[in-house]
């Protein structure tokens, strides 16, 4: 044992075991009423809480840095450092204080991470809160997703350009990765992530399959299709193995994985879904579509709505079948506005589901769950007899039994706690409805002493009280003490009155105070019991919390159709694209009051029009131009109605972006680096069907290496017999007009402007045909 071990206070021998435990977390330690932080924890916390920080003794070490706060704070305290990017082990007391022989034992209960918490307060709702797990194979890189706050648990495999468009899609808060791929991970996806790491046998197949088929009760992954994915199914073994790590155990809800497959969806790169402000304006000011088509009226439904903005689908009959659905709530207006409050109402199902599945739920959120599952059982009934919303119908079942059982457990005015009392309902348990007899019948029986002794002793201002030093007690004031009986005893001598106690009171106040005790001990064991016996339900509530998400995500759908005058677009299997009068639609949600949006149409042709050159002045349109076709194809492939007046989309599966570039110094890439190796990823990965927005290619270096450069490109994804790709190419380079009188599909666009002496009038509309210049100075 070292000297400074022995200079220690036993409970800061313990809080140095159980921080051993988990060094990089600030250790909450329970002592009494408080939760304390020691050393540098306390420091840190000081810091982010605004708390203050003191010194206490350590044995011999004086000087050892203390802060805390009061346990019943710790959910103002705990989102703080846990959004200050910390993680925190939860360090209980195990043991009765009064009843322990020497130091209380004390255990960790819980790790609470970015990704990891049960705490309604530290994460935004609306979003999901994924846990990532990445493995390195030889070649591709396999992923895990979880979200341990809604269930979900999806996986794939994919190169660095797919696996890092899923992190730019999902966001996830924190990252598991194998120790020795530290480096490696930070090179290929970034430093900013917060990252925790773990050696190599926990990313092993065996250890892997093994963990996952013990969490899902299964002999075999084939039912879940991912079977194959071994790089994937490690990445998932390593997510369940950092739940166990961290005290996640209790995931019951986590009952099904699913393959993220990238070739189910619309290709879009993480760069693409940044520059087209997808989920997130790039200016703290702006707006991003998803600002603009959220209407959803639940959590469930926002997170729900963003999956689907960065996955759109590629399936035709899939798009139109959430187009028919969009189309009936627009038609039917009463049915739309009845469905709209069901969902309203219901709420994120999602993560009061997952509370039940924990077995954190409080008895008021029972409560809670029953009233959502009445809505439910309504919106159930509302869209019975729609064909087109059948599936849905089918995926909600009825809920009046569950309803019925809570109802006839659980009290209607529940308290936030079970240890308030007053949970279980009258009827449910011979034992408690007798204990509850005789608290009620005791403190009645309390009140009739109270009455008898003023009788007895003829003394009015008799007054019966209780304090936790002794119990109950009768006070008298100085006035009439010698009327006091000689049987009482005298337990208090206060500045005018005295307090008493009698042998009769304290008999009933053993009892009174046992049969609280009772009660309490009863309604936490019936309630755990309840809720055990709910688990049973997770999967079919699951279900219903799916299919009132995707409704709500479609009835946003709707929503803003009425709202911004969209349309339905025809999604056919041909590879043209055909919009009129096409919008951007958060531009024009942006403009001042009164100005309208100036519309322009599309037409793109891998047999006649497949590349547009669109030259123009600055700031005139031309970004805002390309950008609006891709989002209305982004959002016609949603499932969405478009900001046109027609619109006509052959199947894209990818969508790449090509705009001006800026260094990336930590990765020591120069502006036209950057825009190169975008580039060259782009023309690697062409198909048929892709459709492509080159912004200011070739703008990192001198004129003429950028026009040669440009006009390589162009020529190239001309030439490509195997992948015609559809381009829009705005350039300032007017050389590149050239290209039309060489190759047949390329097709010169421009965007009008008006002269008038020395000012110009930017007429926003896109026209055939070359701009001659420009206009540089004169924006200047």
């Amino acid at each position: 044992m070292s000297k400074k071990t022995e200079g220690e206070t036993p409970l800061i021998r313990q809080f140095n075991k159980m921080k051993a435990k988990y060094p990089d977390a600030i250790l909450l330690f329970r002592v009494g009423d408080f939760y304390e932080t020691f050393g540098q924890d306390a420091i840190d916390a000081s810091k982010i809480l605004g708390i203050t920080l003191t010194r206490r003794a350590n044995g011999k070490n004086p000087d050892l840095e203390l802060a805390g706060f009061p346990h019943h704070a710790i959910d103002t305290y705990l989102p703080k450092l846990i959004m200050a990017g910390r993680r925190c082990a939860i360090c209980e007391q195990l043991e009765d204080p009064k009843l322990a022989k020497g130091i209380v034992k004390r255990g960790i209960v819980e790790v609470v991470t970015p990704s990891l918490s049960y705490n309604d307060k530290t994460s935004d709702h609306s979003r999901n809160n994924f846990l990532a797990s990445i493995h390195f194979g030889k070649k591709n890189i396999g992923i895990a997703l979880l979200d341990i706050g809604t269930g979900e648990f999806y996986l794939s495999e994919g190169n660095k350009t797919e696996i890092d468009k899923l992190i730019t899609s999902l966001s996830p808060k924190e990252f598991v990765i194998e120790r020795k791929n530290l480096r490696l991970f930070q090179e290929s996806f970034g430093k900013e992530h917060f990252i925790n790491s773990f050696d190599d046998w926990v990313f092993s197949f065996d250890y892997a399959n093994e963990l996952l088929l013990k969490h899902f009760g299964t002999n075999s992954l084939k039912g879940f299709g991912i079977e194959d994915d071994n790089l994937g199914i490690i990445a998932a073994g390593a997510s369940i193995h950092y739940l166990n790590d961290t005290k996640h155990s209790e995931i019951s809800h986590v009952q099904k994985i699913s393959n993220l497959n990238n070739n189910n969806y619309l290709w879009l790169d993480g760069f693409t879904i940044k520059n087209l402000e997808i989920l997130s304006p790039s200016h703290e000011k702006g707006s991003s579509l998803y600002d603009i088509i959220n209407r959803t009226k639940s959590n469930m439904g926002a997170r729900r709505l963003q999956r689907w903005m960065v996955m759109p689908l590629l399936e035709i009959e899939e798009i139109e079948k959430r187009q028919n659905i969009v189309e009936l709530f627009l038609n039917k207006e009463e049915l739309s506005h009845r469905v709209g409050e069901n969902i309203r109402t219901i709420g994120d199902l999602e993560r009061i589901v997952a509370k039940l599945a924990y077995k954190r739920i409080q008895p008021n959120e029972l409560i809670g769950l029953k009233n959502i599952l009445i809505e439910a059982n309504k919106l159930r009934e509302n869209i019975e007899d729609e064909e087109a919303i059948r599936d849905y119908y089918k995926k909600i079942a009825d809920f009046a039994g569950l309803v019925e059982k809570i109802e006839s457990m659980i009290k209607e005015d529940a308290p936030n706690n079970v240890s308030k009392q007053g949970v279980i309902m009258d009827g449910v348990s011979e034992e408690l409805d007798n204990v509850r007899d005789l608290l009620h019948n005791g403190k009645t029986y309390l009140k009739n002493i109270h009455k008898r002794e003023i009788e007895n002793t003829q003394i009015p201002s008799l007054r019966l009280g209780f304090n936790n030093v002794f119990g109950y007690y009768l006070e008298v004031t100085n006035t009439h003490k010698d009327k006091v009986p000689e049987e009482w005893i005298r337990k208090q001598t206060l500045t005018n009155s005295e307090r008493y106690i009698t042998e009769e009171l304290k008999e009933y106040e053993t009892k009174i105070l046992g049969a609280e005790q009772r009660i309490l001990e009863l309604e936490t064991s019936l309630y755990a019991g309840f809720v055990e016996e709910l688990q049973v339900y997770i999967s079919e509530i699951q279900k219903a919390a799916e299919a009132v998400s995707e409704l709500d995500a479609l009835y946003s759908f709707a929503e803003i159709a009425i709202e911004n005058n969209y349309i339905r677009p025809r999604i056919n299997s041909g590879k043209s694209i055909k919009i009129v009068d096409g919008r951007h639609p958060v531009i024009e949600k942006l403009l001042p009051m009164g100005e309208k949006y100036v519309a322009n149409n599309l037409l793109l042709d891998p047999k006649t029009r497949q590349i547009s050159i669109i030259t123009g002045p600055n700031m005139s349109g031309k970004s805002a131009y390309l950008r609006q076709n891709a989002l209305i194809i982004l959002m016609a492939q949603m499932g969405s109605y478009v900001p046109a007046k027609s619109a006509d989309i052959g199947i894209v599966d990818r969508i790449f972006t090509r705009v001006v570039a800026s260094d990336n110094i930590s990765s020591g890439e120069s502006t036209f680096m950057v825009e190169i190796n975008e580039a060259a990823s782009i023309l690697n990965n062409l198909t048929d069907r892709s459709f492509v927005l080159l912004d200011e290619i070739g703008r990192g270096t001198s004129t003429y290496d950028g026009v040669s450069i440009a006009w390589s490109i162009a020529s190239y994804i001309h030439n490509n017999r195997q992948a015609r790709a559809k381009v829009l190419f705005a350039t300032h380079y007017h050389e590149l007009i050239e290209l039309e009188k060489t190759y047949p599909r390329i097709h010169n666009l421009h965007v009008s402007v008006e002269e008038r002496g020395k000012e110009i009038i930017f007429l926003r509309k896109i026209a055939s045909g070359g701009s001659s210049q420009s206009f540089g100075i004169h924006v200047a």
